[in-house]
């Protein structure tokens, strides 16, 4: 059953590529691309496991398009607080590397979780060791794990653990 759901994960991932770039979308050029996705994920998906680790489900497709607003929104956040920092030299901040810890169980998902804090400007993923994420984070706020789990990671968190587990 893994076996099938790695194989229709990565078809639908690599038809999915394939409709970004075949625009303007014809019939042939949709059958050929459902042709070739459908074939690439059935013989290629059993080595493709992290793909695996999505939930096809309507609550994690709804999921996903409010990470997607949710990231957007931490994004423009973080630019303006990062500029702000730039903008004005003598601010004082406190750099420095904290850990932070996550409860998502799948690969995917922490590696989704690691980029997201990465791509946040502030933020920079430095090591994943299990639980624990390293993180180097400009302006070090927090006292503790938790606070600083609460700060980096819960909002991207809520989301992730729904769509991968």
């Amino acid at each position: 059953m893994r076996l099938l759901k790695n194989r229709l994960s990565l078809s639908i991932f690599l038809l999915g590529i394939w409709l970004l770039l075949s625009y303007p979308l014809e019939w042939h050029k949709l059958l050929f691309g459902v042709g070739v996705s459908f074939a690439m994920g059935f013989l290629f998906g059993r080595y493709a496991r992290p793909f695996g680790d999505f939930r096809l489900t309507p609550k994690s497709f709804a999921y996903a398009i409010a990470y997607l607003f949710v990231f957007m929104e931490e994004l423009v956040k973080s630019n303006i607080d990062v500029a702000w920092i730039i903008i004005h030299p003598k601010l004082p901040i406190k750099p420095g590397i904290v850990k932070v810890r996550t409860n998502l169980k799948s690969e995917m998902g922490r590696l989704a979780l690691a980029n997201s804090i990465t791509l946040t400007p502030g933020t920079l993923t430095v090591e994943t060791k299990g639980e624990y994420f390293y993180v180097h984070w400009i302006d070090v706020s927090a006292k503790n794990i938790e606070e600083s789990t609460e700060k980096i990671v819960a909002r991207f968190e809520k989301y992730l653990g729904v769509i991968f587990g």
